[in-house]
């Protein structure tokens, strides 16, 4: 890849570059004070002290040290780490197609994952860890691809709403397969895991596991992001400039396959994060990625986890369904998008 010219990325201001500044510098605070919210409350109350004496002297036979150690910390962690994949790979997708309805769970990146892994259960139920992760990774990049291709086929594939609606019907498909499979292999239950979002389930072992191939993919979106800020100019622009825009698009798909084959792996289908957040980053720091996508995770990885924590608040003592949460602020925004494309003349 050519190296991009500083003087065609859009230019910020002092008071964005200040306020991304702000925003980066205090997320290590924000996130701590999450943690700690997520842990101390649910429905069993949790004080201080238990949460002191489970990490410094964990005992295996205190049940708040269990609660602590082996559910709401993993889930705060997770609900951490899930947020920040989704959202910055809805950023790269956003940028890379010039569409502000990309995202994974609309463009059957999400979807994917799902049909692969329900394939290695009905096929190779021994597969697991590292192995069926690899496979929910391969199944993102298969959406992405079934997706992208029709839209390259069809004329005028890539407009904003044709390719939403492209996505939304790849993943109807790959949900009916992936049902019937299940149906008759006599597995519903264990597919249906796949498909129901679930910080809940949670563990440090699955985090442990992942977080290799997540900082991979957050650095490779990094890398990757002076170049999507000129891509997202267009194409002309960008071949005008000397960059290679399929090896450009590739890698962002990479990385986008790679971000959202890990969320599904350990945490199932999370909508709307990466729809929501890339617009909140892109309206408070502008049109350059390179400020876009960092903020995108800090704000992706907040979000996700205020949104488990109003799972649990919103019916105490018993729990609501973080698709649900995620919905009441998701489909309006989505809806919001489709209106103002419309009056736009861009759909």
């Amino acid at each position: 890849m050519t190296p991009t010219n500083p003087g065609m990325l859009p230019a910020a201001g002092p008071s964005k570059n200040r306020l991304l500044s702000i925003l980066l510098a205090g997320f290590p605070a924000a996130a701590v004070l999450l943690v700690a919210c997520s842990v101390l409350y649910g429905a069993k109350g949790i004080s201080l002290m238990d949460v002191r004496d489970a990490l410094l002297h964990y005992d295996s036979g205190n049940l708040n040290h269990q609660i602590i150690i082996h559910a709401r910390l993993p889930r705060a962690l997770g609900a951490l780490l899930v947020g920040m994949l989704l959202a910055v790979s809805g950023a790269i997708m956003q940028g890379i197609t010039r569409n502000d309805l990309a995202s994974p769970s609309l463009l059957g990146v999400s979807d994917g994952s799902v049909f692969a892994v329900t394939l290695c259960m009905v096929y190779a139920p021994s597969i697991g860890g590292t192995g069926l992760l690899l496979v929910s990774m391969a199944g993102s990049a298969l959406g992405a691809a079934i997706v992208f291709g029709m839209a390259y086929l069809i004329p005028n594939g890539r407009s904003r709403v044709t390719l939403a609606i492209l996505g939304i019907i790849t993943g109807m498909f790959l949900n009916g397969i992936s049902d019937a499979l299940a149906m008759y292999y006599h597995i519903p239950q264990k597919i249906s895991f796949w498909y129901n979002a679930r910080l809940y389930q949670m563990e440090l072992g699955q985090l442990g596991l992942v977080w290799p191939y997540a900082i991979a993919g957050l650095v490779l979106a990094l890398f990757l992001s002076r170049y999507i800020s000129v891509l997202a100019l267009g194409d002309e622009v960008s071949a005008s400039l000397g960059q290679r825009i399929w090896l450009i698009q590739g890698g962002a798909m990479v990385a986008v396959a790679l971000m959202t084959g890990i969320a599904v792996a350990i945490a199932g289908k999370i909508a709307f994060v990466g729809l929501i957040i890339p617009h909140i980053a892109r309206k408070l720091t502008g049109s350059d990625y390179r400020r876009i996508i960092p903020l995108s995770a800090v704000l992706g990885g907040l979000f996700l986890g205020v949104c488990d924590l109003l799972s649990r608040w919103m019916n105490y003592p018993f729990e609501t369904p973080i698709g649900i949460v995620l919905a009441l602020f998701g489909v309006p925004f989505f809806v919001y998008l489709i209106r103002r494309k419309k009056g736009e003349g861009g759909a």
